[in-house]
């Protein structure tokens, strides 16, 4: 089965990304707007549950951190995904290092750039189209996170909560 952890933002950001969402992403459906801390990996029910027990150990070791979207990005020419950008703050950077230590069945085959993504799947005309657009937009957003959720992903590709973690390390 596959898993990932995330992060939701507020409902405030949440209902602003949808609103690109929607007409940009054809994952809207399957998944709410969030912030990927350790992406997709494989794992069956005896894996999972180990990997659950030390991402609570990994959550009790770091506090909550603030999620700041400065601006829209892309990563393109990579792939055309349109994206609001998180600042990587030392603990978020601290938080997805340590998730990565837990000892997945994966590699890490991206940088980490923390985003939250707004579109996805477009042609290169429709990106070189929407992007100098929604580059104008503004997502300047900054909030606490205090917790991470273990998705996984159902039959028909939507993600659903598997387990949340309170991030309740040292202040």
């Amino acid at each position: 089965m596959k898993y990932g952890i995330v992060a939701f933002p507020s409902k405030k950001v949440q209902d602003f990304a949808n609103s690109y969402r929607k007409r940009y992403d054809p994952h809207y459906a399957l998944i709410t707007p969030h912030m990927t801390v350790k992406g997709v990996f494989e794992a069956n029910e005896n894996e999972i549950k180990k990997i659950s027990e030390n991402i609570a150990l990994v959550a009790k070791e770091h506090k909550p951190f603030t999620l700041k979207t400065s601006k829209v990005s892309s990563f393109a020419p990579v792939t055309n995904a349109i994206y609001f950008n998180v600042e990587p703050t030392e603990e978020l950077i601290s938080l997805h290092k340590s998730l990565n230590n837990i000892g997945f069945n994966d590699e890490e085959n991206y940088a980490f750039v923390p985003h939250i993504t707004i579109a996805q799947k477009l042609n290169a005309s429709e990106h070189d189209d929407i992007y100098p657009q929604l580059k104008m937009i503004g997502a300047e957003f900054e909030e606490q996170i205090d917790r991470l959720h273990l998705l996984y992903q159902l039959e028909d590709g939507s993600w659903t909560v598997y387990e949340t973690f309170r991030l309740s390390g040292a202040e």
